[in-house]
């Protein structure tokens, strides 16, 4: 985690600031020398969504992706669980997804991978703010792709690998793990509470087994046409989920106990 650290802190120093204006020349394809060869012996931190989409090309359940392919560091300075795609183990460290032909979950690959060979830094990000962003290329010696003779803008690379979608949803995690509480020395979520975000962000399968498993229902007001739209709709619950964390772990006024709830619990206070 510190070398990830020394990489944030030399991108906001030394790296060309590039807007979506700004042109580039890239083009990675079968035939370019180096073909696969980044897909190996790298960190790629999963978001929800990207462990929303894989799970569901993948044919497998949210627990199941989160124990074949993922780990999750500890680190003492982390305010809240991230999740980590594991290499496998060989040699070449190789991502499980692939192969000589390429990537075999392509049209659900994470947004890192979807970015490459831009990434996109926050200056402000550690006070809690997220604008002054700025987008980079990670111009790697090992990559051919940046001698191929095309030439695009930044907003046109991320409309043709469909970003913005994952941006979209990427907005509703910002607003979590950039919430004012974490910016407060001294201010840790509980084991619990780390749990909890666990759960619902990355363990969505489980999350939804909660919501209508539990006596969940019993207690907060959720009208039913939410409760139908987030029992299948797994984007939707992962809104949902995150309006949950927001009361859960913040206590904002986000989700409504049921007046019968507060009726009970202000008369076993009296």
């Amino acid at each position: 985690m510190e070398e990830i650290e020394k990489l944030k802190k030399t991108i906001l120093a030394e790296y060309p600031r590039l807007n979506r204006a700004n042109e580039f020349s890239f083009k990675c394809h079968p035939g370019v020398s180096c073909f696969n060869v980044c897909c190996a012996d790298v960190n790629i931190f999963l978001t929800p969504y990207d462990i929303l989409r894989l799970k569901h090309n993948l044919g497998i359940s949210s627990e199941k992706f989160l124990s074949d392919y993922t780990i999750s560091p500890f680190d003492e300075k982390l305010k809240y669980p991230i999740v980590m795609l594991k290499m496998e183990d060989d040699e070449r460290k190789s991502c499980p997804f692939v192969g000589p032909d390429g990537c075999r979950v392509y049209a659900d690959r994470p947004w890192a991978c979807r970015m490459y060979p831009l990434g996109l830094a926050s200056p402000k990000e550690n006070s809690g703010i997220a604008d002054d962003e700025f987008y980079f290329l990670l111009q790697e010696d090992i990559c051919r792709g940046f001698e191929e003779n095309r030439r695009l803008s930044v907003a046109e690379w991320i409309d043709e690998q469909g970003i913005a979608e994952y941006d979209e949803m990427g907005k509703y995690h910002k607003e979590l793990t950039l919430h004012d509480f974490f910016q407060k020395e001294g201010n840790n979520l509980t084991p619990a509470k780390i749990e909890m975000f666990f759960l619902t962000c990355y363990n969505l399968d489980q999350f939804r087994e909660f919501v209508f498993g539990s006596s969940f229902l019993e207690k907060f007001d959720i009208d039913t046409e939410t409760q139908t739209t987030i029992k299948d709709n797994d984007v939707e619950l992962l809104k949902f989920g995150y309006r949950w964390l927001k009361f859960a772990l913040f206590g904002e006024k986000t989700m409504k106990i049921k007046d019968e709830i507060i009726s009970k619990i202000k008369s076993g206070n009296s």
